[in-house]
């Protein structure tokens, strides 16, 4: 694999390095691998969202389904057509709030193809922790739409739409690993070179085991089983506690969000014994967490089955639960396609068509990729909205 970051790069993930080295040292020489996560995501001004590298896109470290085709964010707007006239006959604002809008490409092709259907958004707020992606979402969005705004917090009393694609797997994780018949913490420490002396010039990390994980903390099927010595896998707290977040400010509408991922049966199969960590730099998957702290984009797979959980247990209702190429073509991806591009012109036809089959495919997106939906106080019940009425997947 050829990963070769520049002098300025290495430099600054030494700068972010020593940060973290700090906190370790702080807390008694360990840390749990959530504050981990999230310094190496999150810290100002070093962190992997929170510095000014360029992240998604050709030029990024990873590419999402709205770079990939606006087909994707204009087949979301069918899910949407029936909330959004049911707020209408309520004579109630037709709201959406995005999560985490990357390039800010997913809100462009949405109000684009609400505009060309002649459909008026009273507002669309993003709520993004990236400083630099704001800045690219306001070049993009705001000579176009007047309607989008930014905000630092959630809104309260929301009714509307809340749109969250790629967010749940940028959550901080807790690792935990079974050891002797019991979960516990897989922390993180300082390397054996870094420890023995702070000023050394190159700071590295390792992992060390931490304490006994609460029973009531572990999902049901890892109380119920046993597994072997060393299994490692991961436990999402602060998507739960965004689900929760969520429902708590939600009045009526409903919440979309799209992310890689299995249903439990899947997540904890016992050959997935490493859990599902991993890193992305430059279009390249790194295995190793501790590569490269700020330059390393940081994500784990949601469990699916813990969501609805949390979710229906928050007094949301579950609408949907499907893989992404199901979702899309329920949605009517292919007919948008045909609508939008002239078969016959092959060289137009054949990029989009291309896109598309990228999204779909099985070796691609299409089986990884699921799509949930909640809602709350709506008329509708799982199945009626477009995308999700074929055959629902088990949770």
């Amino acid at each position: 694999m050829d990963i070769n970051p520049s002098i300025e790069e290495a430099s600054h993930s030494q700068t972010l390095a020593r940060l973290i080295q700090k906190e370790i040292q702080a807390q008694n020489g360990q840390i749990s691998f959530a504050k981990y996560m999230e310094m190496a995501l999150y810290a100002p001004g070093l962190g992997y969202y929170a510095a000014g590298k360029r992240k998604l896109g050709s030029q990024g470290d990873f590419t999402t389904a709205p770079e990939i085709s606006p087909l994707f964010g204009a087949t979301i707007v069918q899910t949407l057509l029936p909330i959004i006239e049911h707020l209408q006959n309520l004579i109630l604002p037709v709201q959406i709030l995005e999560f985490g809008a990357g390039t800010g490409a997913l809100a462009e092709s949405i109000l684009t193809e609400l505009q060309r259907q002649g459909i008026a958004v009273d507002s669309y707020s993003i709520l993004d922790l990236s400083a630099d992606l704001i800045e690219r979402q306001q070049s993009k969005l705001s000579p176009q739409f007047d309607q989008v705004t930014w905000i630092n917090q959630l809104p309260k009393n929301f009714t509307g739409i809340i749109l969250a694609n790629e967010v749940l797997d940028a959550m901080p994780i807790e690792l935990i690993t079974y050891q002797n018949q019991q979960w516990v913490f897989k922390d993180v420490a300082l390397a054996e070179e870094s420890s023995e002396e702070a000023s050394k010039d190159t700071i590295g990390f390792r992992h060390c085991l931490g304490k006994e994980v609460p029973q009531a903390m572990l999902p049901e099927c890892l109380q119920q089983q046993s597994f072997e010595n060393g299994y490692t896998t991961e436990i999402n707290i602060n998507a739960k506690a965004w689900i929760n977040s969520i429902s708590e400010i939600l009045d009526m509408g409903i919440i979309l969000t799209i992310d890689y991922g299995f249903p439990e049966h899947e997540y904890y199969h016992s050959q997935r014994n490493q859990g599902t960590v991993m890193g992305h730099y430059a279009h390249h998957a790194v295995q190793d967490p501790f590569f490269y702290p700020g330059l390393c984009d940081l994500t784990a797979h949601v469990d699916w089955t813990s969501m609805a959980k949390t979710g229906i247990s928050s007094g949301l209702s579950l609408l949907g639960y499907t893989s992404q190429a199901a979702y899309l073509l329920d949605a009517g991806i292919a007919s948008l396609l045909m609508e939008k591009v002239d078969p016959s012109n092959v060289t137009e036809f054949m990029p989009h068509s291309n896109a598309i089959q990228k999204l779909l495919s099985e070796a691609e997106m299409g089986e990884l990729f699921k799509v949930m939906c909640f809602g709350k106080s709506v008329p509708f019940e799982e199945g009626d909205l477009p995308g999700f009425r074929l055959r629902p997947r088990p949770l």
